[in-house]
């Protein structure tokens, strides 16, 4: 059972490029062919003989091509056990053994890319091919199953290095790839009907996956899963390594904040920004961005809401970073900072956000909705006597963008639309407030006017306190507290407005 020679094969493709040379080596090992149409041709024009499938069926190819190989002829050679019983069925019914399946199904995801016409996206739904890649690959015990051009050279190996004969282990390797390949086209066809449903299930296909240099840390090993090319060209750099893909996640989930905002510029490290900043020009705005925490910066995601021109290509040049992302590069900053090789830089397509996130723990997997509600400051709800400057409610809209994104405990303080200092991942919001005064007075920030923004609400007053002792001249925070009244008190006796937006953002 362990090697089989091929005596017969049935090839049925899309694409003909590549199979040249395996229906000559076929041909040269005296195989049988069986195929039909378009294939067919392709090998009658190399001068090979081939058995025509409608020839052995007796029925023609009908309904325009979608029935040509469904038929008991075809699926009893495959599917047929090498045993007395089963070549007995099929001598019975002059039915042919076939030990080799070529296929190559209709491109069904490259028509969905190049057009938005339902008819013609729908007559590139495979049947015959991925029955017949299922079948073989069932009989893998007896049958090899080539399911995509990708396979070719493993074929060629088979056909030319061993005269034709496949082992268990070729046979069920094909199997194992030829599960995949049915896999994926079954999921990017449920992908395409799926587009619009409030269905919780995966929009992409988990069959796409990219073995990475390793995960966190280089013990650990790491995959992606998903098809970044849709939304990114990659301009150049290095391979993308575990942590970048997950810094690179944060920085577009922060950036979408600010899509139709004037320009804007982030630095992130770990996941959490470290500096931010929207300015009149992207090349000010990085370096707002960059004084936020210029220490942080060092080994860091960029990435700007706006095109990335000469002037601020030549400044983030001075600095090591990861990655750099922007919607467009001028040619002058593309050719400045490829000179290092290393470094990424990469054009986002769309500011894409999944609706749904996940995360693996215990013995399963947990999901929720992602977190898409952004409170605008007109929707904040001032309780306190004090209302807010033009200036202080664009500061704390910011602010609140910002503090959705960092990890939670989380408090961040800013001015003029420039983060100023942020404390995160902390144990007590009073911890998180400390640590953000802490990194904006070592950084040289005068915190005077200053506005603050929490994640969650103030269970008692202290951290309005310690803010307004700091210079903080404006609050948003959720609320919900049923100490509520204490901070607002506070702020009331020093002037201080306090928004509340009514919506927590946890971030763990």
């Amino acid at each position: 059972m362990a090697a089989r020679k091929i005596k017969s094969a049935l090839i049925s493709v899309f694409h003909k490029d590549g199979l040249d040379e395996i229906i000559n080596l076929l041909d040269q090992y005296d195989v049988t062919i069986y195929s039909t149409g378009g294939t067919q041709k392709f090998i009658e024009s190399h001068g090979v003989k081939v058995e025509r499938v409608e020839d052995l069926t007796s029925y023609p190819s009908i309904l325009d091509g979608r029935v040509k190989t469904l038929h008991p002829k075809v699926f009893g050679g495959i599917l047929a056990r090498r045993d007395e019983d089963h070549l007995g069925q099929l001598a019975k019914y002059d039915m042919p053994e076939i030990d080799l399946v070529i296929v190559d199904l209709y491109p069904f995801e490259d028509t969905v890319k190049s057009t938005d016409d339902e008819e013609a996206i729908i007559e590139k739904i495979d049947i015959g091919g991925i029955a017949l890649i299922r079948g073989a690959a069932k009989n893998f015990n007896d049958v090899v199953i080539v399911p995509s051009k990708n396979e070719y050279p493993m074929i060629q190996k088979i056909l030319a290095e061993q005269n034709a004969e496949s082992t268990l282990a070729d046979r069920k390797e094909l199997a194992r790839r030829a599960f995949k390949v049915s896999s994926h086209y079954d999921t990017a066809i449920f992908n395409y009907f799926d587009r619009d449903s409030d269905d919780v299930s995966f929009k992409h296909s988990l069959i796409d996956s990219q073995v990475l240099r390793y995960g966190e840390n280089p013990h650990q090993q790491g995959i992606f899963f998903g098809e970044l090319d849709t939304m990114f060209e990659k301009i150049s750099g290095k391979e993308l390594s575990f942590n970048n893909l997950v810094d690179v996640d944060a920085a577009v989930n922060v950036m979408s904040e600010f899509v139709d905002s004037d320009p804007t510029f982030a630095v992130l490290k770990h996941t959490n920004t470290c500096g931010i900043a929207t300015r009149s020009t992207v090349v000010e705005a990085w370096h707002a961005a960059l004084a936020g925490d210029p220490v942080s910066a060092f080994g860091g995601i960029l990435i700007s809401n706006t095109t990335l021109d000469l002037a601020t290509a030549e400044e983030i040049n001075k600095l090591f970073y990861e990655v750099v992302i922007a919607p467009e590069f001028d040619q002058d900053a593309i050719n400045l900072l490829t000179k290092k090789k290393k470094r990424v830089l990469m054009k986002i397509n769309r500011w894409h956000v999944n609706d749904k996130s996940f995360k693996s723990i215990l013995n399963g997997v947990i999901q929720q909705d992602t977190d898409k509600s952004m409170e605008s400051s007109d929707k904040m709800e001032c309780v306190t006597d004090a209302q807010a400057t033009p200036q202080q409610l664009s500061d704390l809209e910011f602010a609140n963008k910002c503090v959705k994104h960092l990890k939670s405990n989380t408090i961040v303080l800013v001015k003029n639309n420039q983060l100023l200092g942020m404390g995160c991942g902390q144990t007590s919001r009073v911890d998180a407030l400390r640590q953000a005064i802490s990194k904006a007075t070592a950084f040289g920030f005068d915190l005077e006017g200053c506005v603050m923004a929490s994640d969650a609400f103030f269970p008692f007053p202290d951290c309005v306190e310690i803010a307004h002792d700091a210079g903080t001249a404006a609050v948003v925070q959720p609320g919900g507290s049923i100490k509520d009244n204490l901070s607002v008190d506070y702020c009331n006796s020093k002037g201080m407005p306090m928004l509340m937006t009514g919506i927590r953002h946890f971030k763990h």
